[in-house]
Formats: structure tokens, C-alpha cells, sequence
């Protein structure tokens, strides 16, 4: 005794219901892209974007094409081709965004340590700093106060220096000790 048993395959009744099911959901979901209106129980779409969207370009000619998401997004521009590691190295690199060499560098006379010229030594600014309080002291003790300072100018001598006729109608502090080589006399 002989059976024929015939066997169909589960691939296309799998693809008939995979078809149903999307056509109903498509139906469902998205009727405002076939052409009907949209229910108020339907995803939305939430976007931050800014308030002036670019609007698609309104062909003359009729198609039948439903309006694409991809419309109303605002492209950016983005590199063709990565740049090399040469390239960046020597935009990086270009002389003109490096340091430049410092040709005005001298050595301080009260220290010899380093220094820009015409501009004052890092290592003796803290003897400047005590040298000027030293003084506004001075200036405090003989007026007084801040506000009893008269409106003429001052004049600081050091030891074994005398006013001399310009000097005359300044005020003129006096200091104990020898006048720094940093401190030049008018």
C-alpha cells in the first residue's frame, strides 16, 4: 500500500499574513499619507525645529506622490571625503597659528633672570610691590588720610638726594635707603 502525502510549504501563507497585517496597519495608522484625514488618535510627529521650515517647491506638474517627511528638514552640509592626516596636520601646523619667536628678551639688571623689555621682571615685582606700599604709607602718615591728599604732584627722594627747582610747590616724600635702579628719578 502506497500514501502520497503532500506537503505545502508555511513560506507563503507567512507572506500572505505578513502582507494582510501591513496593509490593515497602513490603513489604520497612516491615512493621512494615502490621502484621507488623519484621526486625532494618530502618532504624531513632535519636532524642535526652528519656526521658518522650508517649504517643498510646488511642481506645476501633477504627481502623485504623497508629501515626504524628508521635505520640511532643514539639510546641513556635511564633507564629501575625510580629511588625511597630512592635511590636518599641516592646517594644524600652519605658521601662522604658531607661537611666535620672542626676539625682545633681555636680561634684568637687578636680577638677571629673563625678561621682556620695557616691561617689568616678574621675579622683582614682589620688591616693587613692598617699595610701593612702603611709600603709600608714607604718604598716609604725612597727609593723614585719603582724603586730605593735596592735588599737586609727589615727588619721592631716597637718601643723599636733594629737591631740586622743579620740585619746588610738590609734595615730596622722603625714604630711607638707596633709590632702586627699577625707581628712575623724574
Amino acid at each position: 500500500m502506497a500514501a502520497l502525502v503532500v506537503v505545502f510549504s508555511p513560506l507563503p501563507r507567512l507572506r500572505g499574513l505578513l502582507q494582510r497585517c501591513w496593509g490593515r496597519l497602513e490603513r489604520s495608522l497612516l491615512p493621512g499619507f494615502s490621502g484621507g484625514q488623519c484621526p486625532p488618535w494618530g502618532p504624531a510627529l513632535a519636532v524642535q525645529a526652528p519656526a521658518f521650515l522650508p517649504q517643498p517647491v510646488n511642481d506645476t506638474s501633477e504627481s502623485n506622490e504623497a508629501p515626504s517627511l524628508f521635505d520640511s528638514i532643514l539639510w546641513m552640509a556635511a564633507p564629501k571625503k575625510r580629511r588625511t592626516i597630512e592635511v590636518n596636520r599641516c592646517r594644524r601646523r600652519n605658521p601662522n597659528k604658531l607661537i611666535k619667536v620672542k626676539r625682545n628678551i633681555d636680561i634684568c639688571p637687578e636680577c638677571g633672570n629673563l625678561k621682556q623689555k620695557h616691561v617689568l621682571c616678574g621675579y622683582c615685582y614682589a620688591k616693587v610691590k613692598a617699595e610701593t606700599q612702603l611709600i603709600r604709607m608714607k604718604i598716609r602718615e604725612k597727609e593723614g588720610g585719603p582724603f586730605n591728599a593735596p592735588t599737586v604732584e609727589t615727588v619721592v627722594l631716597y637718601d643723599g638726594e636733594k629737591p631740586t627747582e622743579k620740585d619746588e610747590g610738590k609734595r615730596i616724600i622722603e625714604r630711607a635707603g638707596k633709590r632702586p635702579s627699577w625707581f628712575v628719578q623724574n
